[in-house]
């Protein structure tokens, strides 16, 4: 019997988030074996709806078998082909399912990044991102909920409460906290080893509410590339080319992290030093998913968590771009509910939000009982 379910998403990711139309081209990437069925309802929704879908399947284990000991000219040569495949593309869906998700951890740094420069750059930096309506997603298996410490059923009930929220409320919902973000220029954040500084002004807030990624519930900016000032401490796991970390405490001057470290603080600064953007941060985003409380240990659920924001080493969002460019765009999450620490956010001197709900009137739809 058929999971309507995967119908209803794979309905909502087409007309919804990528608004397809007849006669488009849609690329449909499948990053393990384990979302084919959602592949398949997209298919057969997309030829319905008279578009044209096409797919692309990358095993993980063959990626790894290949990075082992690539050559420049070898990831090049891989990107051309996909390249193609992607400017043809007028809409990609991207489902992220693979079976284990520490599959690249043992790649060496020097060859993941000849594969961040000359593959995700170039294939989904400079063009997915910048000429295709897009969308990415996970899909859930048994190796999603292992790390979320949940039955494959109950992590499935989750996965569908989440990802079929009704992103149009939440959109109309954001619309009183991007306008706020808009007129900002400075904002100060407190928290536990954690006092930060820096000035958003002129640069555009975006909301993100399932137009291109699911789940969704982000409201975003960048601070100016050189106003930070001050100290993180971040208080979720995250993980970076299958490397896991935690205990992240980044130290700035001027914009950049002049000091980082963690659990692993090798592995964390040779990752800052991939170039000049990667301790410049390209992102500010506060997360308002109502139903995402708690990290999972995936960046695309963990960074939408109600009560978090995310502050992020790497390259700008085109949406709201501070002009800051890296291969890397690393989305590390801290929450502020009382259960994490709690935590404040001020624009302007304005207490906003306080231990993960907002406090002003005209901010208090985005509290979590609002959206649901």
């Amino acid at each position: 019997m058929k999971d309507k379910r995967i119908e209803k998403l794979a309905n909502n990711l087409l007309t919804y988030s990528i608004d397809l139309k007849p006669n488009e081209n849609l690329l449909i990437e499948v990053l393990g074996e384990d979302g084919i069925p959602l592949a398949k309802e997209l298919i057969k929704q997309a030829e319905e709806m008279k578009a044209r879908p096409c797919f692309n399947i990358i095993n993980y284990e063959l990626l790894r078998e290949m990075l082992k000991n690539c050559s420049e000219e070898q990831i090049k040569q891989y990107a051309k082909y996909d390249l193609v495949k992607m400017k043809d593309a007028d809409a990609y869906i991207g489902i992220r399912a693979s079976s284990n998700i520490a599959e690249l951890s043992d790649i060496d740094n020097e060859r993941i990044e000849l594969y961040n420069k000359y593959y995700t750059l170039p294939v989904h930096f400079e063009e997915r991102v910048k000429n295709t309506k897009w969308c990415i997603l996970r899909y859930p298996n048994n190796s999603m909920a292992q790390m979320s410490n949940m039955s494959l059923e109950k992590f499935e009930d989750f996965y569908f409460d989440v990802c079929n929220l009704d992103y149009k409320k939440m959109s109309k919902a954001m619309d009183n906290l991007v306008n706020l973000m808009n007129k900002t220029d400075k904002v100060h954040i407190l928290g536990k080893d954690t006092d930060l500084t820096f000035s958003i002004k002129g640069i555009p807030a975006e909301k993100y509410c399932g137009n291109f990624n699911i789940p969704d519930g982000e409201v975003a900016s960048a601070p100016v590339k050189d106003s930070v000032n001050g100290y993180i401490t971040y208080n979720t796991e995250t993980s970076y080319n299958g490397k896991h970390f935690n205990n992240i405490r980044f130290e700035f001057e001027n914009g950049k992290i002049i000091k980082a470290t963690s659990n692993n603080d090798e592995e964390l600064n040779k990752i800052l030093d991939t170039d000049e953007g990667a301790r410049y941060i390209g992102e500010f985003a506060i997360g308002l998913n109502p139903y995402v409380q708690k990290p999972i240990g995936d960046t695309l659920f963990d960074e939408k968590i109600k009560g978090s924001f995310h502050f992020t080493p790497g390259d700008s969002l085109e949406e709201s771009d501070n002009g800051n460019r890296s291969s890397i765009h690393w989305d590390i999450v801290m929450i502020q509910t009382p259960e994490y620490g709690g935590g404040e956010i001020w624009f302007d001197d304005v207490l906003i939000r306080k231990d993960g709900r907002f406090v002003l009137d005209e901010l208090l739809k985005l509290n979590s009982e609002n959206l649901i």
